[in-house]
């Protein structure tokens, strides 16, 4: 009886240890404060309790007490809405379609903010920085996650929306419609 409920305390604690998530919080050459589930030269690790949904953290990261008070993330509430509305979860594109990418934003940005995109942890530097929609073009085949923060300028807070993973297919080169005759 006693091995049982070792077995049943393990169980417990292995499910609480499964719940933790890893983040990571970098400043930029400009002073803008990143989080980010992929590592980064010379980033900060954050251990978070909120757990992780296919690798992606879920809720807002929060800034350890010794931050800067000015660099700390702001809150989600300050927009009613903030998520990617295109791609969809999960949403494969094949060939050479191209990938319309869409913010849904309310309200608006302030003057002092801006949008960054992150296209697998990887700044996406093409676009302006109020740009909420835009379009991928030609990307190889691969798993692919894109996701948005928001930077206020002026006080150096920021926020991420949850990241959004699509698939780009290519046709098989061996698939019947390639053969020869």
């Amino acid at each position: 009886m006693h091995l049982l409920r070792l077995w049943i305390a393990l169980g417990l604690v292995a499910a609480c240890a499964a719940d933790a998530a890893v983040i990571y919080k970098w400043t930029d050459a400009d002073g803008v404060v990143h989080y980010s589930d992929q590592a980064v030269p010379g980033a900060e690790k954050i251990v978070t309790s909120s757990g992780s949904k296919n690798g992606i953290a879920v809720g807002a990261a929060r800034a350890p007490s010794s931050a800067a008070p000015g660099n700390k993330a702001a809150s989600r509430s300050d927009f009613a809405a903030f998520a990617i509305e295109s791609p969809a979860k999960e949403q494969s594109f094949f060939g050479d379609e191209v990938i319309p990418v869409r913010l849904r934003l309310e309200p608006d940005l302030k003057v002092n903010q801006t949008i960054s995109w992150y296209l697998n942890g990887a700044p996406l530097t093409d676009q302006p920085p109020t740009s909420r929609s835009f379009a991928l073009q030609s990307l190889p085949r691969g798993t692919y996650q894109i996701s948005a923060t928001i930077t206020d300028t002026v006080t150096g807070e920021s926020q991420t929306s949850d990241g959004v993973t699509f698939y780009v297919r290519q046709p098989s080169e061996l698939s019947p419609q390639h053969r020869k005759p």
